[in-house]
């Protein structure tokens, strides 16, 4: 009998565990994938050191942003034998009233890998085939692209980039807006190239100066938040408003740090007519005059992953090159996982890991 690797989490802050077990059999609707890639999420590191909590009991294989190939399908998913494809962070059951309504991913019937049912830092991983994501590929298995990204980089589609992508399109983003990214380690990082290719003006905050500079080239500023004032903060990104020929009621904030004083300083930033997009996730809270949403008129609201339907716009950004990648993804080979782990946790990479079995 054929068999899988995945690396399974047994114990918090206790190191993956190798294990080999039989590749499942797929059932009706669903289908085995054979993983290109998995990126390493905050998510991820989250479940692993920060006790965050999860719907499934230990054991468990982490990973949620994955790409692969199919290789078996189950009843009603034959079509899909041999494709690439994407598997997205939050699969919506596409059936109940909010899934109809365009909300899946508020569904009630959701499933994560990493979280509902086994995750990607595997060799294979059964899922739904209902909601993947078909990624055009050569007959060599490479993405039909104008660059040379691979189908194990564009794992990152699943998460990191699909879901401010769902922030910035919830928030009516376009080029009369400043789009403000407030921690750009990795979904901000991705999101502040999505607001580039939206025409907004974007300004990167940061703590981490390395993480700024790699940004840089691609933003209309970049500020250390370590370094000045929130006087002086607010100050700056307002100024950028004036510099680039645009109004500061056009202020659209991303906290995309998922820590409490990211969260209290994009709440900050906010002024007359300014959006709030939450998409950063921490268990920590925090003292907030929530009456700045009425006297300045503006609006605030989460973002929790991003529903499948706008997978491929995101995929076609990316094979287009409208959108760069590949200089902020870095592979590894899926045994040095628990490396990779306490690397990430100690932000010690400017480039998002992607484990490759």
């Amino acid at each position: 009998m054929a068999t899988m690797i995945s690396w399974q989490m047994v114990e918090r802050n206790k190191p993956l565990v190798r294990v080999e077990a039989p590749i499942p059999e797929p059932g009706p609707g669903e289908v085995v994938i054979k993983v290109a890639g998995c990126g390493v999420c905050h998510t991820d590191l989250g479940f692993f050191y920060d006790n965050v909590p999860m719907k499934s009991e230990m054991p468990i294989t982490l990973g949620h942003e994955i790409s692969g190939t199919i290789e078996a399908t189950g009843p009603g998913t034959e079509e899909w034998s041999g494709c690439a494809a994407i598997i997205p962070a939050v699969m919506p059951c596409g059936e109940c009233a909010d899934c109809k309504e365009g909300r899946g991913n508020i569904c009630m019937k959701q499933k994560m890998p990493g979280n509902d049912i086994q995750g990607g830092f595997a060799s294979h991983i059964l899922v739904p085939a209902k909601q993947l994501c078909k990624v055009p590929v050569d007959e060599n298995m490479n993405p039909v692209s104008k660059t040379d990204i691979t189908l194990e980089e564009l794992s990152v589609v699943a998460d990191a980039i699909t879901t401010p992508y769902q922030a910035i399109i919830e928030a009516k983003l376009n080029e009369t807006d400043i789009a403000v990214f407030n921690g750009v380690g990795g979904v901000g990082g991705y999101g502040a190239l999505l607001a580039k290719s939206f025409g907004a003006a974007v300004v990167a905050i940061d703590v981490d100066q390395p993480k700024l500079d790699n940004l840089a080239p691609f933003m209309d500023a970049t500020f250390n938040a370590r370094e000045l004032s929130f006087k002086d903060l607010r100050k700056a990104v307002y100024g950028v408003a004036k510099e680039t020929g645009r109004s500061r009621t056009h202020l659209k904030i991303f906290e995309t740090s998922g820590t409490s004083a990211g969260q209290k300083t994009a709440f900050g930033l906010m002024t007359f007519g300014s959006h709030l997009s939450v998409v950063g996730f921490t268990l920590d809270t925090l003292e907030l005059r929530l009456s700045n949403l009425m006297a300045f008129n503006a609006t605030a609201r989460g973002n929790w992953g991003c529903i499948p339907e706008y997978y491929r716009p995101v995929v076609d950004l990316i094979l287009d090159g409208k959108m760069p990648l590949k200089q902020f993804v870095k592979t590894f080979p899926l045994d040095s996982i628990n490396d990779v782990f306490e690397n990430a946790h100690q932000r010690k990479y400017n480039q998002r890991p992607i484990m490759v079995p």
